[in-house]
């Protein structure tokens, strides 16, 4: 996906994120997010967008922190969610190609960077934010989704804070069942290794992690259960996955 793919899918993600809370109401429980209401996600994903946005408009090349959860509710905080929103989306089309800013994981460029992970990191809240709705979460494009998964085996779990260790060599494959990706993640007592297809694809693995490329997404990122995609080999290696793997 580009950088506009990505800039669409947060402003499509960040108004439905906004629908199903208003409609679910700020007091109603989260069931993908055990603990948390409504206005939780809202103060959580609102201040992400406006740290986001820091960077893309002031172009800090540094770590910044966020300036913290607003003390809102109702009304009052779902008006604040939307216009930080609408601002991140508009910062990240105005922005140049050649944008220089902090970022904390690989990406061709900064730009890229931050649209990209806006964009996932709105599309799994809209799918919390819908959890709280009778219907459930709705659908996540197979594109997107698989899209989603490379990030979160190649980007976040490539980095040394990843929990998600073996104390001996373990090779657990991920493949998705409608785009043709696959992920062949090598795990150890270091930081898991991961390789997009190629010849690693077809060799021996202890584990394959299979479905489609949208329930590949939402059981890695932990929103769906694990009896939504099927598991060949150790089966100990997703659950592994899902007791260590939050970032």
């Amino acid at each position: 996906m580009g950088t506009a793919e990505h800039i669409d899918a947060l402003e499509t993600a960040g108004r439905a994120l906004a629908g199903a809370a208003e409609a679910a109401g700020t007091d109603a429980p989260v069931p993908a997010c055990p603990g948390w209401r409504i206005r939780d996600l809202l103060r959580h994903t609102t201040t992400v967008h406006r740290w986001a946005t820091g960077f893309v408009v002031e172009g800090h090349r540094e770590y910044r922190a966020d300036g913290g959860e607003p003390d809102l509710d109702g009304a009052a905080l779902l008006a604040h969610y939307r216009e930080g929103h609408t601002t991140l989306v508009a910062a990240l089309r105005a922005a140049p190609e050649t944008l220089a800013a902090w970022t904390f994981l690989p990406a061709p460029s900064p730009l890229a960077f931050w649209a990209r992970r806006q964009a996932h990191e709105t599309t799994v809240h809209r799918a919390d934010a819908e959890s709280a709705l009778p219907e459930g979460p709705g659908p996540v494009g197979p594109e997107l989704a698989a899209d989603g998964v490379d990030e979160l085996l190649a980007g976040f779990h490539a980095r040394d804070r990843s929990r998600v260790r073996t104390d001996r060599p373990r090779t657990l494959r991920i493949r998705t069942t409608d785009t043709g990706d696959v992920w062949t993640v090598r795990l150890s007592a270091a930081p898991p290794v991961t390789e997009r297809g190629g010849a690693a694809a077809s060799g021996p693995a202890d584990a394959e992690v299979s479905g489609t490329a949208e329930r590949l997404y939402l059981t890695l990122w932990n929103r769906l259960p694990a009896s939504g995609v099927a598991v060949t080999g150790d089966p100990g290696l997703l659950r592994l996955w899902r007791e260590t793997s939050a970032v």
